[in-house]
C-alpha cells in the first residue's frame, strides 16, 4: 500500500506542496512507516507570547509540513486544526484546497489570544477523533511556546489517555534552553507502565525560529518516536473504537 494520497493527484491539487510532500516520503520511509495509515491533527497555541509566530508566517509554514506529511499517511488529505489558549478558541480545517495563508486568516478571526492550557484543546482532538468513526490511529502535532497554566490537567489527560490509539507529539517554539519546556519533557518521560500503560508522547524544541529547522530534520523528528508508539499499542491491542470514549476523562 502506498501513499494515501498519490503523487500524481498532490501535484495537481496542491503542487506547492510537492518538495514537502516528497520530504515527508523520505521520512516514512527512513522510519518504515511507508504505507502506514493515520489521522493526522495538528493542535495550535494562541496563547499572547505566540503573537510573532503568527505575525511572521511561522506557525502558516508547520502548518504547510503537517500537510504535507498528511497526503501520506490520511485519505482524505485533510488536518483537522484546533486553536487553543485559556480554552479552545476555535477549530477547522486545513486542506489541499485553499491552504495558503489559511492559518493567519483563521488567527485573525479568532480575536482575543489568552493563556495556556493544554488540556481542553487535548479534549477537543479527542472528541474529533472518537467522532469521526476512526479506523486508523492518530498522530497529533502539538505545537506550544509553554508550558500549560493548569499542569496537572495536562498530566493527567495524557495519562488517562494513553490507552487510546492518539500519539501526542509536542513541538516548542522558542529556545530550547528555555524552562518553560520543563513540564513538555517531564510529559515525554513519564514512567512506563508506572503512570501510562504506553508510552504515548514525545517533545522536541523547534528552537527560537523554528524555520530554520530544515524540512528534514522537522520530519525525521515528528516521526522518532511514532513508530515505536505504533508498535506498542497494536501489542496491547490499542485499536480505534468508540467504546473507548470514556477512559481520558
Amino acid at each position: 500500500m502506498g501513499s494515501a494520497i498519490g503523487l500524481p493527484a498532490l501535484e495537481s491539487a496542491a503542487p506547492g506542496l510537492v518538495s514537502l510532500y516528497k520530504r515527508a516520503g523520505n521520512s516514512l520511509r527512513e522510519h518504515a512507516l511507508e504505507g502506514e495509515r493515520a489521522a493526522v491533527y495538528l493542535v495550535l497555541d494562541r496563547s499572547g507570547s505566540m503573537r510573532p509566530y503568527y505575525r511572521d508566517g511561522t506557525v502558516q509554514h508547520l502548518a504547510e509540513r503537517v500537510l504535507g506529511l498528511a497526503a501520506h499517511l490520511d485519505d482524505d488529505g485533510t488536518v483537522p486544526l484546533v486553536f487553543f489558549s485559556t480554552d479552545v478558541d476555535g477549530t477547522a480545517e486545513f486542506g489541499l484546497s485553499g491552504y495558503q495563508g489559511r492559518i493567519g486568516q483563521l488567527h485573525r478571526e479568532l480575536g482575543h489570544m489568552g493563556r495556556t492550557n493544554y488540556h481542553w484543546a487535548m479534549d477537543a482532538v479527542l472528541d474529533h477523533y472518537l467522532a469521526s468513526e476512526p479506523d486508523s490511529p492518530a498522530l497529533v502535532v502539538f505545537q506550544t511556546d509553554g508550558g500549560p497554566t493548569s499542569k496537572f490537567a495536562a498530566e493527567r489527560f495524557l495519562c488517562r489517555a494513553a490507552g487510546l490509539p492518539l500519539f501526542w507529539q509536542f513541538v516548542g517554539f522558542g529556545d530550547p534552553g528555555d524552562t518553560e519546556f520543563a513540564f513538555l519533557r517531564k510529559l515525554d518521560e513519564l514512567a512506563v507502565p508506572g503512570r501510562r500503560i504506553v508510552d504515548n508522547a514525545g517533545f522536541f524544541p523547534a528552537g527560537a525560529d523554528p524555520r530554520r529547522m530544515s524540512d528534514a530534520e522537522l520530519y525525521d523528528r515528528l516521526l522518532a518516536e511514532f513508530p515505536r508508539w505504533l508498535s506498542a499499542a497494536r501489542e496491547l491491542g490499542i485499536r480505534p473504537a468508540r467504546s473507548t470514549s470514556g477512559q481520558a476523562r
